[in-house]
């Protein structure tokens, strides 16, 4: 365990050049103290590994030190060949580019090693899209993956309603959800960033000018932000609902997490019978109406009154129907 560790720490210090003890402790996964007799065990192994103190200090390697602990391991290499996903890279313009990457991983591998390619694409595969709909790959989604890749600025125009807006974007980073591609980019005026749905762009130039990336700007996190943000204000009419044990269970798959855990979250105690109260967040009546008939005799609406009357009526259509039959 430890000597795993060990060869991370040189690892890190050889791909960046000088970290702090609190940077290696965060991605050892380790305490500060752990880190520092560490970098004395390195180097009385005869790495050199140095510190250097004060406000830009940090862990070093003596200049032009490069370790040959990288061969990889079976594990390792199988995940690397997870790493790509096909069909988002064609889309991207970037096959060819990944294919000759892993044809050149693949010729340096040990030969014990050498079925790794075909080992992990025997037992995953992502295939990205949602069910019953043909993905469409955007015309213009090879240039912007470029320009991400390049840190270049872009001029577009993009369908916003029923007009057209231009707007000066530098491309951080792009996201595929559900079979759609998605643009993060930050707006230089007024230096705030937006997501911006792929498809909708009309046209794309890049300009001679590179922007400064925000070497903090973390994709995952942003996106995953942007997406419970949106979940939510979409939310903008309530409902009152009585619940069964069983529809509270089924109430997120219903309604969908961010409702369901701001509803739950107030609701009241149960009665005798296990049922509780609850006031939901939902898009529309109309929306509501469609996700609480699938919870059937598992819920009741309470308000607003126009739901509840819709629900009553057709009940009795449905129990109407049933006594025909």
């Amino acid at each position: 365990m430890r000597a795993a560790r060990l060869i991370k720490m040189v690892l890190l210090l050889q791909a960046r050049s000088c970290m702090t003890a609190g940077e290696l402790a965060r991605e050892l996964e380790v305490s500060e103290r752990t880190v520092n007799r560490d970098a004395q065990a390195l180097s009385e192994a005869g790495v050199p590994v140095y510190a250097d103190r004060g406000r830009a200090g940090g862990y070093r390697l003596v200049g032009g030190y490069r370790t040959r602990l990288t061969g990889l391991g079976r594990s390792e290499a199988e995940a690397l060949f997870l790493s790509g996903v096909p069909g988002a890279l064609r889309e991207m313009g970037l096959a060819d580019a990944a294919s000759a990457a892993r044809l050149k991983v693949a010729a340096a591998l040990m030969p014990s090693l050498q079925d790794a390619p075909r080992t992990a694409a025997q037992r995953f595969h992502l295939d990205a899209p949602g069910w019953f709909r043909a993905p469409r790959t955007p015309a213009l989604l090879p240039r912007i993956a470029e320009a991400v890749w390049d840190d270049r600025c872009v001029t577009a125009h993009y369908r916003r309603g029923d007009g057209e807006v231009e707007r000066l974007l530098e491309p951080y980073g792009l996201v595929l959800k559900a079979g759609a591609w998605y643009l993060c980019a930050r707006v230089p005026d007024p230096g705030a960033f937006r997501t911006y749905r792929v498809d909708r762009f009309t046209s794309l130039a890049a300009r001679d000018t590179r922007f400064d990336r925000d070497e903090d700007f973390d994709l995952p996190g942003y996106w995953a932000a942007q997406a419970e943000r949106f979940a939510r204000s979409i939310l903008r009419a309530e409902a009152v609902v009585r619940l069964s044990p069983e529809g509270v269970r089924g109430l997120p798959g219903a309604v969908g997490q961010p409702s369901a855990r701001e509803g739950l979250a107030g609701a009241g105690e149960p009665d005798g019978a296990g049922w509780v109260t609850v006031t939901l967040p939902v898009e529309s009546e109309e929306v509501a109406y469609a996700q609480l008939t699938g919870l059937g005799p598992e819920a009741a609406v309470l308000a607003p009154a126009s739901l509840r009357a819709r629900f009553v009526r057709d009940a009795a259509r449905l129990a109407a129907l049933y006594e025909e039959a």
